[in-house]
């Protein structure tokens, strides 16, 4: 009851009791409170006449009852209508055990399907794990990124995992990490992206308010609007680290891709009106989603393990087949051969383009979150059909992968690519997973990036070949006589998934915990 006279924006007595109707039914109390008011039968002598519904003991009973099984549902009917309200949400950090704090200037944002942190919120006492901040609505909330500086003489620090309840409502959401920020730890990302989970209301409540019993200080207090002041940072890393080989058969891997298809299928086949990014954002990068699934089909046979140095990554294979196609093209020019086909040429190119993209760009995340990255974009694009293609032709594949791997057995991956075409034609221009917010300068061949024109043109290509002397004076593919305006910008970048994947700049010379749009 006070949180609902403590809003601003209802006025009127009504307005009270909607907004009380729907935050108890948010909470699941509605039947419990309804029956400690109707429990008081002098109020219903005075408000009510005899032959009224609450006046029958029967009648009142039964209708409490059926109040009662609503509690089998969770209901967002306060948080989707009070959009400007003031929430306040207390986040805890929980580290996996045997880890002790950070060095390093701890930040966290937090996104939802109304609102996002647009500026980070700094943990200012790292003694602490526990945090309250007031924001404007967020929202169901879909993602937490979370990150350090990577200061001090000991700043990495592995966190099991992020929880965030909404004090007003009641929900509470584990975000899994289970991952290390550092930058000479795991893959060496000092920050990543988390996808909520939501809690059971007893369970998020108990941990949270356990473990902020426990500290030895109070929790900081901030209090933040649609612009925030000063806001705080926390640290986690994503989900399982890459370096082991995944003990799931290759029929519960089909199985998984195609659940995941499916999921996705049937959310691009909603009412536009149905559409919830944070359900996006879970089918996507969520436990279950597409690019977890497409990574563990990835990972079958792959050789990551080495004995004198770190474990491959799913990446470094990128990386190295990106190596691979720049050679394959210098070589095939210097034997004085044809061009390549022109569907080839396009996909070759793409790829390499988006994989040197990433490798100048994303600065702060580590190789398992820039594949995750690959995937996302490769998928925005309609192209990762044609890249599995072209990987599984390169040499470092035969080098890198078994041969009962997906990679290398044809039917294995004509399944996968098969599985992607069912959705990948519904994603429209403009939609969801192909966003202007991705590529704040137009689509990857636009003519914002490629000024000549279109991919193949000839007054792009003079030479008429990927790698011509003409087009590139520097005689590389990632030369920086190729993009001299975005390589010597060096942005930084910052992965969003609030309606798919959204990517946003900042200039060098700023902090990448502070975006520009």
């Amino acid at each position: 009851m006070r949180n609902v006279q403590a809003m601003s924006e209802v006025k009127t007595p009504l307005g009270c009791s909607r907004a009380f109707v729907r935050l108890a039914l948010e909470k699941k109390v509605l039947s419990a409170h309804l029956r400690t008011v109707l429990s008081n039968h002098s109020l219903l002598r005075t408000e009510y006449k005899r032959y009224a519904f609450l006046r029958s003991d029967d009648e009142r009973e039964q209708f409490l009852y059926h109040l009662l099984t609503l509690n089998a549902v969770d209901f967002f009917c306060f948080t989707n209508t009070f959009t400007k309200a003031v929430i306040p949400y207390s986040v805890l950090v929980v580290p996996a055990s045997g880890t002790g704090t950070t060095t390093a200037n701890v930040w966290f944002t937090i996104t939802g399907t109304l609102a996002e942190t647009n500026k980070p919120l700094y943990l200012l006492d790292k003694s602490t794990n526990h945090v309250l901040i007031h924001h404007v609505n967020l929202g169901i909330l879909s993602t937490l990124r979370i990150g350090h500086d990577n200061s001090g003489p000991h700043p990495n620090w592995r966190v099991k995992h992020v929880i965030v309840r909404n004090e007003i409502t009641g929900h509470t959401y584990k975000f899994p990490c289970g991952r290390w920020l550092g930058r000479n730890v795991d893959d060496g990302s000092i920050e990543r992206l988390l996808v909520a989970e939501l809690m059971s209301a007893g369970e998020g409540a108990a941990e949270v308010r356990g473990r902020s019993r426990t500290s030895s200080r109070p929790a900081t207090t901030h209090s933040t609007s649609s612009s925030l002041s000063r806001i705080q940072r926390l640290p986690s890393p994503m989900r399982s680290p890459q370096g082991t080989r995944p003990t799931v058969s290759i029929g519960e891997i089909q199985e998984a891709v195609r659940d995941a298809v499916n999921s996705l299928t049937k959310y691009f086949h909603l009412p536009e009106p149905e559409m919830d990014c944070g359900l996006l954002t879970k089918l996507l990068c969520g436990d279950g989603g597409l690019v977890p699934a497409l990574e563990q089909a990835l990972l079958v046979g792959f050789k990551s393990t080495r004995i004198f140095s770190k474990n491959l990554y799913l990446w470094d294979y990128l990386t190295r087949c990106q190596y691979a196609i720049i050679a394959m093209v210098k070589q095939h020019r210097e034997e004085g051969k044809g061009p390549m086909t022109m569907p080839r040429y396009r996909t070759s190119r793409s790829y390499c383009v988006l994989v040197d993209r990433i490798n100048t760009v994303a600065q702060t995340l580590g190789k398992n979150d820039k594949f995750h990255l690959f995937i996302c974009i490769s998928l925005r694009d309609q192209l990762l059909p044609s890249f599995l293609s072209l990987l599984a032709e390169a040499p470092p594949t035969a080098q890198m992968f078994e041969e009962w791997s997906f990679l290398r057995r044809e039917t294995l991956l004509r399944f996968v690519q098969v599985r992607l075409s069912q959705f990948l034609p519904l994603v429209s221009p403009g939609g969801d997973l192909d966003s202007r917010d991705l590529y704040p300068g137009g689509d990857l061949d636009s003519r914002d990036l490629y000024p000549g024109g279109d991919l193949d043109s000839r007054d792009l290509y003079p030479g008429g070949d990927l790698d011509s002397r003409d087009l590139y004076p520097g005689g590389d593919l990632d030369s920086r006589d190729l993009y001299p305006d975005f390589l010597t910008s060096r942005p930084y970048l910052i992965v969003f998934p609030c309606d798919s994947v959204r990517i946003i700049y900042a200039s060098r010379g700023t902090q990448n915990t502070a975006p520009i749009e």
